[in-house]
């Protein structure tokens, strides 16, 4: 079975990332310039041309103009569950380093949160309190989310809480909080990247999911995953409707896996 390659040399690391970045630019900037209040008036799932380059959906609109502006939503809720998670699990995980029975406290709320798989967590959420909306999936996402990449932080904070400097710290009456924030997160910068990266992806996915299933959360009336979702009946007439908005997923989830992983290999070489 054949090992992922991952970029090794500084310069491949953000190679990998132009990809992504180009993309979440474009979702982000597009809806200042682009209006797409637009219903329709073309013939619905017509093939790509001069006007239309990549043809136009079910209600007979632009493709083009939703592809561009159909990642923001998905792509700033994602960005917040990702921060939101890292920042939280990079506290939990030094300070579970820094005192062992905060550790033992996270396993064991690890090996019970991995026993509910987090889509099936937002389900219930969002299906049992509609008006929780966008906030709702955010607070669902970041629950499930923490307690493993908690661990994670904890793992990569054990072998730094264990060094002289730190321990001569500890002895000085250091305060949790300066130790945490002066002495174990600075030395574990890969893994918060690292994390930051894998906690936006899996993000995405989870958000991607919710906004495909239609679960009550305000994620735009028109996005990648419903442009997927709602498409794909025409995806025989008019298959960009629904290969562009899934590729632009993919790229976007590709390319930073990568670079995380680049990230994550680097760190365990050096």
């Amino acid at each position: 079975m054949k090992r992922a390659v991952y970029p090794r040399s500084p310069l491949a690391r953000v190679g990998v990332l132009i990809p992504a970045g180009l993309i979440i630019g474009m979702a982000l900037l597009a809806p200042v310039f682009i209006d797409t209040s637009q219903t329709g008036g073309d013939i619905p799932f017509t093939g790509p041309s001069a006007n239309s380059w990549l043809g136009t959906d079910h209600l007979g609109r632009n493709v083009l103009p939703q592809l561009l502006v159909g990642g923001r939503e998905i792509i700033v809720v994602a960005m917040t569950i990702a921060v939101v998670v890292t920042s939280l699990a990079a506290i939990l995980g030094t300070t579970a380093a820094l005192r062992p029975r905060l550790g033992v406290l996270i396993e064991r709320t690890v090996d019970g949160a991995m026993l509910v798989p987090p889509i099936l967590a937002i389900m219930l959420v969002l299906l049992s309190w509609p008006a929780g909306g966008t906030v709702g999936l955010v607070l669902v996402a970041v629950l499930v989310g923490t307690p493993y990449s908690a661990r994670v932080f904890a793992a990569a904070a054990g072998g730094v809480a264990a060094t002289g400097y730190v321990e001569v710290a500890v002895a000085g009456g250091e305060s949790l909080p300066y130790l945490v924030t002066r002495e174990i997160l600075p030395n574990i910068r890969d893994t918060t990247l690292t994390q930051l990266g894998l906690r936006f992806v899996e993000a995405m996915y989870l958000v991607s999911t919710a906004a495909f299933l239609q679960l009550p959360a305000s994620l735009g009336e028109s996005n990648w995953a419903l442009m997927v979702r709602e498409n794909s009946a025409g995806i025989l007439l008019n298959p960009w409707a629904v290969l562009a908005p899934a590729i632009a997923l993919a790229v976007v989830a590709m390319s930073l896996t990568l670079a995380a992983g680049s990230v994550r290999r680097q760190a365990s070489v050096g």
